[in-house]
């Protein structure tokens, strides 16, 4: 509730697209907050006007809000309509920015978030563009990937072991788990990593992402970091 009373000021340029939308998709993603989600639709469609630059990065928001509201539709024909909007604007999304870390970041989370809410026959593919997006998170970060926070270091460890491992990868995906249990012990990600570790069928059915993240107040707390 608190979080919900501080309104994105949009029109603010030091604050990032990411800064602007993340709480309230969060709170859609993560609690079904659909008032805070259409908000953050709504902004991005503002954002989309008044930032084109960031176009990108914001149709994978965008997708990501659209993948997230298929998953809430049983009916097959209505599901099927809004899931193949999904796909075209991550592809868009994509297209605009094929090394954007942001829309990789976007792509890649949104579907490890949601792959297994899908209808089985469409968890692979899934998977596989979760995969993908991770991969160039990878290169473009792997190299620093122990000085990132802990937040971005687990998420990106994370995505990519989980992906790797739900895509039939192993021994790529074993590689990652070990690499969370040494560079985040005593985080979140640990228990789970150890638990595939010991219990590799454990793996199909729980989830290492968004084991630290989207706090509420993270605008504010950006916001009067800013203004001091």
């Amino acid at each position: 509730a608190l979080a919900q009373k501080i309104t994105p000021p949009l029109e603010d340029t030091r604050l990032s697209i990411h800064t602007l939308l993340r709480e309230d998709i969060f709170a859609g993603f993560l609690e079904n907050d659909l008032t805070r989600l259409s908000r953050g639709e709504k902004n991005i469609e503002a954002l989309l006007e008044s930032r084109p630059k960031s176009k990108s990065e914001l149709l994978a928001w965008k997708a990501g809000a659209t993948l997230y509201r298929a998953t809430l539709i049983k009916d097959k024909t209505e599901f099927e309509k809004k899931y193949q909007q999904a796909l075209a604007l991550f592809d868009e999304a994509k297209k605009l920015g094929p090394d954007v870390t942001g829309v990789a970041a976007t792509t890649g989370g949104s579907y490890v978030l949601f792959a297994d809410r899908l209808p089985k026959e469409y968890r692979a593919a899934a998977w596989t563009s979760a995969y993908d997006a991770y991969q160039i998170l990878w290169k473009q970060q792997g190299e620093f990937a122990d000085k990132l926070p802990v937040h971005m270091r687990g998420e990106l460890l994370g995505g990519i072991a989980q992906s790797a491992l739900r895509t039939g990868r192993i021994k790529e995906g074993n590689e990652y788990l070990d690499k969370i249990l040494t560079m985040l012990p005593n985080t979140a990600y640990e228990p789970v990593a150890k638990k595939w570790k010991e219990n590799p069928k454990a793996a199909e059915n729980s989830s290492i992402a968004c084991m630290s993240c989207h706090d509420a107040g993270r605008l504010e707390d950006r916001l009067t970091k800013l203004n001091k």
